[in-house]
């Protein structure tokens, strides 16, 4: 079995997501199937069929929340240490070309959200960091071409 590494924050939401959908979700949607049925004919009721597909849609994120969770390695990072660019790593950078600075947390792939600067630990910004120390240059391909960008800062926890 895949084992998938997370922080505790992110295993959180994720226990929330499924909560949610198990004790709220489930239970909305039967309602509305049981509502649909009520009106007639199911061959021809937009709101059955609409129904049954949520309902599908939710059983399948249930099953899919349930392996990941069973299947997470949780790293605290608060634990970790050292110079060197590993998961759970705070990272500051600066853009070698627009001198930009941006900071990321690298993190698992089911946790990672970038509009909260949570970087997926096998995005290819995260894969160049791995390993590399404070004062390295790394490069990452995109499709505008190669980018530079120097790491300024590395923190845990």
């Amino acid at each position: 079995m895949q084992k998938f590494p997370m922080t505790a924050p992110g295993l959180q939401r994720l226990e929330d997501e499924l909560r949610q959908l198990k004790g709220t979700e489930r239970f909305a949607v039967i309602r509305a199937i049981a509502e649909a049925r009520s009106h007639g004919d199911l061959s021809e009721n937009a709101e059955y069929h609409a129904a049954r597909e949520r309902q599908s849609f939710i059983e399948g994120r249930i099953a899919e929340l349930e392996e990941i969770i069973g299947a997470v390695e949780l790293i605290d990072p608060a634990t970790l240490s050292g110079d060197h660019v590993k998961f759970g790593a705070v990272v500051e950078l600066i853009d070698e070309e627009t001198e930009k600075l941006s900071i990321y947390q690298i993190v698992g792939v089911h946790e990672a959200d970038i509009k909260q600067a949570r970087l997926s630990v096998s995005s290819p910004l995260a894969k160049a960091l791995i390993g590399k120390k404070i004062g390295d240059t790394v490069a990452v391909p995109t499709p505008g071409g190669d980018r530079s960008y120097e790491i300024i800062s590395v923190k845990f926890g």
